[in-house]
């Protein structure tokens, strides 16, 4: 297309329509003409003009569709990969809103009525340890459980010089069921020793794994890596989330049919548990049960939070910092995974756990195999016993 008075005839088509050699000259003197700086532009019309300095690659007006094409693509997968960061940045930021809660005292468990609260277990193990446990009448007898008003205990038999089929043992779990609360676990004393496989846990027992469980302290042997807290649930629970804790996280698939009912767990300190714990006037553990998580503190004798060293004050666990283990319901709703749990405190011998090489020999050092030490050498037990001075369970209003 040509601007302006430079029609040389043929059928060359003006802007307007027609042939331009048709027009006549008169008419065309009063058509505007283009802008001097547009029509003087190199390539104003999509022509390079002559000697022109060629396009740099970076200039669209030269691109072919090919390279359009795959500029655009380009631009669809850098917006894609953007909005996908900052979903995924959001979701792994997510954290539960444990906004502060009033409870109340529901049930205590103390002085010379605590095991009145509590079933005996009796039998052989569930768990496949080389362990008798011995029913209420039995174990008191033996002098394996006793109360008084400062303390409850429960113990391993240290006087048969032939357990060849399981040293006698005690295993209780509470009347009372809960689906949430606050539990305040005052310990004075912790089992080890070889062999022990000992746990102070909430769960129900008759529908297991399926209304879960808190292994609240649990540890094996000597003891001496401390305690390990650990859930074990039905499938659909995983702590690869964010978490505010201390402990250190050992697994974050709770589902029991993981890695042999693994569970995720976090260990804590050795200060924690068994020997070290006990040298130290023992200690409180604080677990909380609610629909934003489940979190666990532990606080040394000489740290005990007045809210909870007071019999006149309420325990607030927003005044108590980070916990020693966080298990949030980011990823795991905590209703549906934990409910009708009973408080349960046993020592078990051998066992899925307490007789494995790796922490039987290799970790904790104890001679021979699990079974046979047990079965004889009754007096290697004298350590194996918990003492509880109470446990205080309270409810949200």
């Amino acid at each position: 297309m040509v601007y302006g008075n430079d029609f040389t005839g043929g059928d060359d088509y003006g802007r307007y329509g027609g042939a331009g050699s048709q027009i006549p000259k008169t008419e065309l003197d009063h058509i505007a003409q283009p802008p001097a700086a547009y029509a003087s532009t190199p390539g104003a019309m999509g022509l390079e003009a002559e000697g022109a300095t060629p396009r740099s690659k970076w200039d669209p007006r030269g691109w072919g569709w090919k390279t359009k094409l795959a500029v655009a693509a380009a631009v669809v997968v850098a917006i894609i990969v953007i909005v996908v960061g900052s979903v995924e940045g959001v979701k792994a930021n997510r954290y539960p809103n444990y906004s502060r809660l009033n409870y109340s005292l529901k049930d205590t468990y103390s002085g010379t009525g605590f095991f009145d609260q509590f079933n005996y277990f009796s039998g052989y193990d569930p768990a496949g340890g080389f362990v008798h446990y011995v029913d209420q009448p039995g174990s008191q007898y033996l002098n394996l459980s006793y109360a008084s008003e400062d303390s409850a205990v429960i113990k391993v038999d240290t006087s048969n010089v032939d357990a060849s089929t399981g040293r006698r043992s005690v295993r209780i779990t509470s009347k009372n069921t809960y689906n949430s609360g606050l539990f305040i676990f005052d310990i004075l004393h912790s089992p080890y020793g070889c062999g022990t496989w000992p746990a102070l846990w909430l769960a129900d027992p008759d529908n297991w794994p399926t209304n879960g469980e808190i292994d609240v302290v649990e540890a094996n042997n000597a003891a001496k890596t401390g305690n390990q807290m650990t859930l074990h649930t039905k499938n659909g629970c995983k702590m690869n989330v964010k978490r505010k804790e201390t402990g250190k996280v050992l697994a974050t698939n709770c589902w029991n049919g993981t890695n042999s009912n693994e569970g995720c767990g976090v260990q804590a300190k050795p200060a924690t548990y068994g020997e070290a714990l006990n040298n130290n006037g023992g200690g409180v553990y604080a677990t909380e049960l609610r629909d934003a998580g489940i979190r666990i503190w532990f606080f040394p004798r000489s740290s005990i939070p007045s809210d909870i060293s007071d019999a006149n004050s309420t325990p607030d666990p927003s005044t108590w910092g980070t916990p020693l283990a966080d298990f949030p319901g980011t990823d795991c709703d905590i209703s549906s995974h934990f409910r009708n749990q009973s408080i349960i405190a046993n020592i078990d011998l051998c066992g899925q756990l307490g007789g494995l090489e790796k922490f039987y020999n290799q970790q904790s050092g104890c001679p021979g195999t699990c079974t046979n030490y047990v079965a004889n050498n009754p007096t290697a037990f004298a350590n194996a016993y918990w003492e509880f001075k109470s446990f205080k369970v309270y409810q949200a209003s």
